[in-house]
C-alpha cells in the first residue's frame, strides 16, 4: 500500500518536470490570437505551471504580426 503514493508523486513530478512542446505553444498561442481556442486547450495551457513559454511565443508572434503588416504596408505604398 505505500508503493501507490510513492509512485503517484514520482508521476506527478515528471509532469511537472515537462513543459509543452514548442509545437503545442505555437498552436495555443495562435489559436488564443485568433480566438478559436477550445476551453479543453485553455484548461490544458492554465494547468501548465510556468507561464514562460506561452509568454514568449505571445511576444515572438506580436512581432511577427506587426513585422509582417508592416512589410506588407510598405510593399504596398511603394507600388504607388
Amino acid at each position: 500500500m505505500t508503493n501507490a503514493p510513492d509512485t503517484e508523486k514520482t508521476n506527478n513530478k515528471k509532469a511537472r518536470g515537462t513543459g509543452p512542446s514548442v509545437f503545442k505553444v505555437m498552436q495555443s498561442v495562435a489559436a488564443g490570437a485568433l480566438g478559436v481556442q477550445s476551453n479543453k486547450r485553455h484548461e490544458e495551457d492554465f494547468a501548465s505551471h510556468s507561464p514562460w513559454p506561452y509568454i514568449i511565443g505571445g511576444l515572438l508572434f506580436t512581432t511577427l504580426f506587426v513585422g509582417t503588416l508592416v512589410l506588407v504596408v510598405r510593399v504596398v505604398l511603394s507600388g504607388q
